[in-house]
């Protein structure tokens, strides 16, 4: 997440036994990335040595593809010498990323918001594909995730990933239940402890409910899910907003800037009350995962005693 995730929140992910995942623009520099890099792989071999019964989550670094990001061919020099275990490609196509990551053993997985993209990244041979569906925060999708995953699945054996609206347990269970393999949750962390969410931003996630979101190109020029009291904020309407401006996803450009003071979230806004840790979050979600799986399991046993009788 675009100014939201960084070492602290990946470190907190990854102990509590989710992938902690951040994007290398996060990192101003290439000089800052490669601190974050030594800093991450530095939390790991702690926790590791000081829980080694305790599974540590990989985590995982997303990097913008797009032709105009000109600090790609840097960042992956970067990736190549610390190698994170994951690299998610977003806002293009993964071929070039594919070598240096598989050449090290590392996992591809590809951002996709439609089957016309999800096809070009099969035929790149990634090992993933993150269905953006709708309901997604910041760089959303259009398709509704049970679909999304339905179509992918019958083209693709490799590991499928789901993002869109999904802020509990219990819509961790629903996403499984139709074929994901993992889900993407971003809106539920903005406003952890951990974050480098600025604290009007995490205020305003546990402020808001789904009725104050909108979509619109007018901020980086590619369809969004945007909160409008930030919008309105920095004197944009939201119900009257401007045209697109040209898409620029150059971490060295200002364009980022945009997002420093109107702020993305998904679908799953309302689901955050508090500001609160990483580790509670995620032990919460894990309850309602619980809680699904048992009433599916009564469900069925339920109807199979009803067959039986």
């Amino acid at each position: 997440m675009l100014l939201v995730s960084g070492v602290e929140l990946v470190n907190a992910a990854c102990r509590a036994g989710i992938v902690g995942a951040f994007p290398s623009h996060n990192a101003r520099t290439i000089e800052d990335f490669e601190r974050w890099m030594q800093a991450i792989i530095a939390s790991h071999e702690v926790a590791r040595r000081e829980q080694p019964d305790v599974i540590v989550a990989p985590w995982c670094v997303n990097l913008v593809t797009h032709s105009t990001n000109a600090r790609l061919a840097d960042d992956l020099k970067v990736v190549a010498k610390y190698r994170p275990p994951i690299v998610v490609t977003a806002l293009g196509g993964p071929k070039p990323v594919m070598d240096i990551v598989h050449g090290y053993g590392g996992l591809v997985i590809a951002d996709v918001i439609n089957m016309t993209l999800a096809r070009k990244a099969i035929a790149a041979g990634v090992d993933g594909l993150a269905c953006i569906a709708a309901g997604a925060g910041g760089h959303t999708g259009f398709l509704s995730p049970f679909a999304f995953i339905a179509a992918v699945r019958e083209r693709f054996d490799g590991l499928i990933v789901v993002g869109g609206g999904i802020s509990d347990g219990f819509g961790v269970a629903g996403a499984i239940a139709a074929g994901a393999d993992f889900v993407y949750m971003g809106t539920r962390f903005i406003p952890s402890s951990e974050s480098m969410a600025v604290p009007a931003y995490k205020q305003m996630i546990v402020d808001c409910n789904i009725d104050d979101l909108i979509v619109s190109s007018a901020v980086s020029g590619t369809p969004a899910s945007w909160l409008k009291p930030s919008m309105r904020a920095a004197g944009m309407d939201p119900d009257a907003p401007t045209g697109a401006p040209k898409r620029n996803y150059d971490a060295s450009d200002d364009a980022p800037k945009r997002w420093k003071d109107i702020w993305a979230a998904g679908q799953g806004v309302g689901a955050s009350h508090a500001i609160e840790p990483v580790a509670d979050i995620v032990a919460q979600l894990e309850r309602e995962y619980r809680v699904a799986l048992r009433q599916m399991a009564a469900r069925l046993d339920s109807r199979d005693q009803g067959t039986k009788s």
